[in-house]
C-alpha cells in the first residue's frame, strides 16, 4: 500500500498557480514552487507528474476561479454590456494582487524556449477558445439586430480579446486599474450600435 500522502493537494496548487502568475511558466522554479507549496520535488511529482502537467493544471483552475467573469458576461443582454463585463472584469482581475499583477493566461507564457513551446502552444488554444465563444455571442447578436449587419463578429471578439490582453501586459509593467479603466472606457466609446439596441442600454 502507497504512503498516504501528507498535504492538501488543492492547497499546493493554488500556492503553485500564484507562483507560474507572478514568474511565468519558465520563470517558475522547482525551488520556486516547493518552496511556496511547502512540499518536496518528489512530492510535487507523485501528485501532479511533471513542471508542464502542474502548470495545466493551474491554468485550468485559473480559469475556473478568476476567468469565470467571461461565462457571466456573455449571457448578458447586448454585445455592448458582455465586452463592458469583460473588460472592466479583466482591468480589475489585473490589479488585484499587487504581488502577481496581469493574466496568468496571457503573461504565463508569451515567450518561452523550445522545450515549452507545448505550454505556450495550451495556453494560445485556451485563450483561442474564449475569444470564438464571444465571437459567437457578438453573431447572435447581429442575428437579434443589436449589432448592426455591417458589424463583424470575429472582428469585434478580436477587438475585445486584444484589448484584454494589452492590460494584462500594462498591468504586469505597473499600470493601475485606474489608468486600465480608462483604456476601457476608450474602447467601448465607438461600440457600434444596431436597430434593436436599447435605449437605456448603459452607455
Amino acid at each position: 500500500m502507497g504512503r498516504r500522502r501528507e498535504f492538501d493537494v488543492d492547497e499546493v496548487l493554488d500556492a503553485a498557480l500564484c507562483v507560474f502568475w507572478r514568474k511565468g511558466y519558465e520563470g517558475a522554479s522547482y525551488a520556486d514552487l516547493t518552496e511556496a507549496a511547502g512540499v518536496e520535488r518528489p512530492a510535487l511529482y507523485s501528485a501532479f507528474g511533471n513542471k508542464e502537467a502542474l502548470f495545466r493544471k493551474a491554468l485550468d483552475r485559473y480559469y475556473e476561479r478568476y476567468l469565470d467573469f467571461i461565462p457571466q458576461a456573455l449571457k448578458l443582454p447586448t454585445a455592448r454590456e458582455v465586452a463592458a463585463h469583460i473588460l472592466y472584469s479583466a482591468a480589475e482581475l489585473n490589479t488585484r494582487y499587487p504581488d502577481h499583477p496581469g493574466c496568468l493566461a496571457v503573461n504565463g507564457a508569451l515567450a518561452v524556449s523550445d522545450d515549452a513551446e507545448p505550454v505556450r502552444q495550451a495556453v494560445a488554444e485556451s485563450r483561442a477558445m474564449g475569444e470564438a465563444q464571444v465571437r459567437e455571442r457578438f453573431i447572435r447578436a447581429r442575428e437579434e439586430g443589436d449589432l448592426p449587419d455591417s458589424a463583424k463578429p470575429d472582428a469585434l471578439a478580436a477587438f475585445v480579446m486584444a484589448v484584454s490582453h494589452g492590460m494584462a501586459v500594462q498591468a504586469k509593467a505597473g499600470f493601475s486599474r485606474e489608468t486600465l479603466e480608462a483604456v476601457v472606457d476608450q474602447a467601448l466609446s465607438t461600440w457600434p450600435a444596431g436597430s434593436a439596441a436599447r435605449p437605456d442600454a448603459p452607455a
